[in-house]
């Protein structure tokens, strides 16, 4: 029996990344090609290692991060201002979050399990009024050290969370690829594409 729902923060509890993306480059000047070159640059100027994901496990600062995109990026363009363009244009997915609040409302546990960064904590908890009201647990790579779809940091929550077995579990998230982690430990998977087919699977998954 479904007792838990986990989910994801962006994508799921805010509108598509994609619409912050595309506001924080319009407002920086940069290009998603552009962007993506020096993401890739970035990698193999330090050793392999994605400086994203380093951001997200909180092992280099947004500073940092920027910093060392910024030295790859062609002529003068800078990503100064990206984090707060971004979050401008980060808005709450209200229908996803009132469902949340009434899963909770229902006696179902809830928990979000995020891909996040430091600076932006008091940012992405802004998104989602309420959040410590809905969700009893917040599991945030920055803090933990840990990043989806790395298997310990489902684990992680669930143990946060307190004798919670994984197959007690919904798991919600935009990426397939944390969908498919999840899945492997047990926990029954919805890869959210919009609101009624997310909320739907998760009815489904509750009345099984």
């Amino acid at each position: 029996m479904i007792r838990a729902v986990i989910t994801d923060f962006g994508g799921v509890l805010t509108v598509p990344l994609r619409e912050a993306f595309v506001g924080a480059q319009q407002r920086t000047g940069v290009s998603s090609e552009d962007l993506r070159g020096a993401m890739l640059r970035a990698t193999e100027t330090h050793g392999g290692s994605p400086p994203l994901w380093e951001l997200e496990r909180g092992e280099i600062s947004e500073e940092e991060f920027l910093r060392r995109l910024s030295a790859e990026l062609p002529g003068e363009a800078t990503l100064q201002g990206f984090g707060a363009a971004y979050f401008e244009h980060l808005h709450p997915n209200e229908p996803m979050i009132s469902f949340m609040r009434e899963i909770r409302a229902r006696g179902l546990r809830a928990a979000i399990l995020t891909n996040n960064v430091r600076e932006w904590d008091t940012l992405w908890r802004a998104k989602v009024p309420g959040l410590e009201a809905v969700f009893e647990t917040v599991v945030d790579s920055a803090w933990v050290g840990l990043r989806k779809p790395d298997p310990k940091i489902y684990e992680l929550t669930l143990e946060r969370m307190g004798g919670v077995a994984p197959e007690e579990c919904v798991f919600v998230d935009d990426l397939e690829i944390n969908c498919a982690a999840a899945a492997e430990i047990g926990m029954q998977p919805v890869h959210f594409r919009d609101n009624a087919q997310a909320m739907g699977e998760i009815e489904a998954a509750l009345a099984a």
